[in-house]
Formats: structure tokens, sequence, C-alpha cells
């Protein structure tokens, strides 16, 4: 049985609820990361590259991190350097380096300036950060955009 006073807090909540809309951000989830390094690894694989590949939610907090076999072990290092900046930038990592070259971007603490470090965007909205090392930048980067199209992430130009 309902008292006046539980069906008129009852009320309260109904009513706060349909006065202020929820926010909902977009979220990185973890079988997204591993969907999109496994196409990573694939991608990888297909070309006879050996890498580590690594994604972080929009925080830079940790979701998935593989090291394939053959890859050497600094790249697991290099990857979450990759991370970091994508993070700190919201930019490529590659962006960064260029940036760096030109002189209109200082340096950021940990950072790393190879290409292979993209940020992982849902609706216009970075949500993570993913990155491989190993073979050249640009084919680390090719194998993240691979990841990057199967979980239907936005283009990264």
């Amino acid at each position: 049985m309902k008292t006046p006073f539980l069906r008129f807090a009852l009320a309260l909540v109904a009513l706060g609820l349909a006065l202020s809309p929820m926010q909902v951000e977009a979220q990185l989830t973890m079988a997204q990361a591993q969907a999109a390094v496994d196409a990573a690894e694939a991608e990888a694989r297909a070309n006879g590259w050996n890498l580590t590949i690594y994604v972080a939610d929009a925080e830079g907090v940790p979701l998935y991190l593989r090291r394939m076999d053959n890859a050497p072990a600094r790249t697991t290092d290099i990857v979450m350097r990759k991370v970091h900046v994508v993070i700190t930038t919201g930019g490529t990592s590659g962006a960064y380096g260029a940036a760096l070259a030109a002189g209109t971007m200082d340096s950021i603490p940990g950072g790393i300036h190879y290409e292979g470090g993209l940020p992982i965007m849902m609706n216009g909205e970075i949500v993570g950060a993913m990155a491989a090392s190993g073979a050249r930048g640009s084919e680390d980067a090719q194998a993240v955009r691979a990841g990057l199209v199967a979980i239907g992430a936005d283009a990264i130009r």
C-alpha cells in the first residue's frame, strides 16, 4: 500500500526525470575495442607486420592491449605514448609530430611523434584513442584505420 508521502515522492522523481533530459555521452565499449584490435591485427597479418595494438577510452584509461608474436617489446611503450598524445591533443600522433617539426606546438611530456596513433570518433565525439607500433608509422596507421572502420568510427583525415 502506497502512503500519500510515497506517492508524492514518486511523482516528484517522475517529474524530475521528465523535465531534465538524461545526458548520455558516447562511450567506447570493451566489445568495440576488441573488434577494432581484431581488425587491426588482421590487417597487420595480411601485410606481414608484427604489431602491438592498444585502445584506450576518452580519458586515456586502457581498454585493450595486444602484442602480436614477434612484435618488439618496446612497441608496448610506444603505443601507450602514441595514445597519450592523441588523448592530450585530440589529433593524430603524426599530426603532433608535424606540428612539433613546424614549431607550432610545444612538446608533450612523455609524448611521441610517430604516426600510428589516432582518435576514435563516434558521431563527431572523441570516445577513445587507438595506436599500433611495430611497422613503419604509415603502416601502423593503416592497421589502426582498419580497426576504426571495423567498428564504424568516423573517418579520420
